[in-house]
């Protein structure tokens, strides 16, 4: 494929108007790049502040659609899977346009592929600093767990919790945006979370899901705090929020786990997960000036 093939815009409307039903095609794969370009769509704030930093792209051939990227408001780009030498072309495209982007997040060979391809035309050197499972829920096998599921009620103990998540899993931009007070601004601020608690009442566990786009909700985040683990109110929140999910329509249910943790991936399998592909983000280091 030629360069001639990318298509590149600063809208987003035009962008989904026109491989808007390509990334509805595979909905989990793609559930990423759905609920992310929905948020830049229909967030004001966000699209201001992304002003002269908007970048997508399509990729056609033969009168289809056959990729997506965009760029993230932290300068990523999250592409949708393409075989090697199509990555080479995209790469040498934006080279060629003056484009930088501070990385590339995507499926595994997809990410790898570009990363080489974009240090061969800048000589950036790709550093891997995100590696993760993703997950697709089958038939959901709901666990047996005292306790009980209850509506987030307390902001303050969310926004907690999430605080303590992303210090365990090094998630350092919405750690800062928490403390700086921009709750509204991290990835949890638009999500529907849900507690555990115990039979007495006591908040246990907490898991959240995005809202519907596409077919597709993805849950997320996931988190039990280190005293109250291994009594089953992970799997027990979990489970719960997947059945909501459904509820609320979707025809994929989706989720994210760390390939370094066993305990959580071993947890979403006896629920009925199923592993789907894996993704990688590498940061590009150095290059052209």
């Amino acid at each position: 494929m030629h360069s001639d093939d990318w298509h590149l815009t600063d809208d987003v409307d035009d962008l989904l108007a026109r491989a808007g039903d390509f990334l509805r095609s595979r909905p989990a794969l793609h559930n990423t790049p759905l609920t992310e370009i929905e948020k830049i769509r229909t967030r004001a704030a966000d699209a201001r502040r992304a002003e002269g930093a908007a970048l997508f792209g399509r990729l056609e051939a033969d009168g289809e659609v056959r990729a997506v990227f965009y760029r993230t408001l932290r300068g990523y780009l999250n592409i949708t899977p393409l075989p090697a030498g199509q990555l080479d072309t995209l790469a040498a495209h934006l080279t060629a346009l003056g484009h930088d982007p501070s990385g590339v997040i995507a499926e595994h060979a997809t990410a790898t592929a570009f990363a080489e391809a974009w240090q061969r035309h800048t000589g950036a050197e790709p550093v891997p600093f995100w590696r993760t499972h993703l997950y697709r829920l089958g038939t959901l096998d709901s666990p047996r767990s005292n306790g009980r599921e209850a509506p987030a009620a307390d902001p303050e103990q969310v926004v907690r919790w999430c605080r303590e998540f992303c210090v365990e899993v090094g998630e350092q931009i919405s750690l800062d945006l928490i403390d700086a007070g921009s709750w509204s601004e991290s990835r949890f601020g638009d999500r529907h979370f849900t507690i555990w608690t115990t039979e007495d009442g006591t908040p246990a566990s907490m898991a959240a899901r995005t809202s519907l786009v596409g077919g597709v909700i993805r849950v997320d985040p996931v988190y039990t705090p280190a005293p109250l683990r291994g009594h089953g109110y992970a799997g027990a929140v979990t489970a719960a929020v997947s059945r909501a999910s459904l509820a609320a329509g979707a025809t994929d249910v989706v989720l994210y786990a760390d390939p370094a943790n066993a305990t959580s991936n071993a947890l979403y399998q006896r629920l009925g997960f199923v592993h789907r592909a894996d993704f990688t983000g590498y940061r590009f280091s150095g290059g052209r000036t």
